[in-house]
């Protein structure tokens, strides 16, 4: 089988595509995937660059989410040969999702509708699962939103689930004039670029004179002090960006004195035993119900892998970015 192993850190070239011994189950409760898709995620691109957490041991294969078909299964998985599934691959501390052939425990395998493709229930793990708990963590009912990276994986699922929660205005930032079209064909009020001059005064009159109740911050960095200029009296920013936290002193000052929250938000101490299974088929049954679209903004087969980073690296990416066979 193909698989795409990193041997080195460095640029998207590190990333080879190798010939692999196709896996086989070896006990009674495992099964033999054969993946239809696979994600791509930021983080693996920090990965890749050894600019992560946590630095990965090499050789290695990235790749934490992945769908397909059940190959084979064993006697006491009680999945029939043939099913299709989504194997939140994250949730069990594996990876390996860069491959045309995956070997997990059936417990980790969560039924896949037939009305949910294959690339919308990989859109809907690390992402859908993100903007999910993020809605759950801090309630937009009646409230007035601002959401960056808003043409991002998270950002386009977030808009949908913070407008069915109830938001009461929804303000989306993003990168270019394609991702502001998307997110306010998800459901946005309104949508500016965070590269063009004059964009948090635009924000702040879309706030007006009361601000957000709420800033959903998957972006980071020095933006994160204008956004709590913008927050409400206790209004409270989310913030999940891959460590990228940058507040002066004067932000903190505000923050004491409005009687505002910092929320910081992470996917996986969310995780709860269990609770994957169940928020995945919640995220799934919305999907075949036609309330919530993934956005699928860039398909790459296996062997382009190294593209696929090129893409999520430099930002050209508009929704989920899918490795297919």
């Amino acid at each position: 089988m193909k698989s795409v192993q990193i041997n080195e850190f460095g640029e998207p070239d590190v990333l080879t595509v190798v010939e692999a011994t196709r896996p086989e189950i070896r006990d009674d409760d495992e099964i033999l995937v054969h993946v239809r898709a696979s994600g791509v995620n930021f983080f693996e691109v920090l990965m890749r660059r050894d600019q992560y957490a946590v630095t990965p041991s090499l050789p290695a294969t990235f790749g934490v989410e992945i769908a397909g078909t059940l190959e084979a299964a064993g006697r006491n998985t009680g999945i029939p040969v043939g099913s299709r599934v989504a194997v939140p691959l994250f949730a069990i501390g594996r990876d390996g999702g860069y491959a045309e052939y995956v070997v997990v425990k059936g417990a980790a395998a969560v039924p896949l509708p037939e009305a949910v493709s294959f690339e919308a229930a990989v859109a809907l793990q690390v992402q859908g699962l993100t903007a999910l708990h993020a809605v759950r963590q801090t309630s937009p009912n009646g409230k007035s939103v601002l959401i960056t990276a808003a043409g991002g994986g998270v950002g386009t699922l977030l808009i949908q689930l913070a407008k069915q929660a109830g938001a009461k205005r929804i303000v989306a930032l993003a990168g270019s004039d394609e991702k502001l079209r998307t997110a306010v064909s998800q459901g946005a009020d309104l949508a500016f670029n965070y590269r063009s001059g004059g964009w948090s005064a635009k924000c702040r009159a879309a706030a007006g004179d009361a601000g957000f109740d709420i800033v959903y911050d998957f972006v980071g960095g020095s933006q994160t002090s204008s956004f709590v200029e913008m927050l409400t009296q206790t209004g409270v920013l989310l913030f999940g960006a891959l460590g990228r936290f940058a507040l002066d002193i004067p932000s903190m000052n505000k923050l004491l004195a409005d009687g505002q929250t910092v929320k910081g938000f992470a996917l996986l101490p969310l995780l709860q035993a269990g609770a994957v299974r169940h928020d995945l088929t919640e995220l799934f049954q919305l999907t075949a119900a036609g309330r919530l679209t993934p956005v699928i903004g860039g398909r790459f087969p296996l062997q382009n892998t190294a593209d696929a980073h090129r893409f999520v690296e430099t930002r050209q990416s508009t929704g989920k970015v899918i490795l297919v066979p």
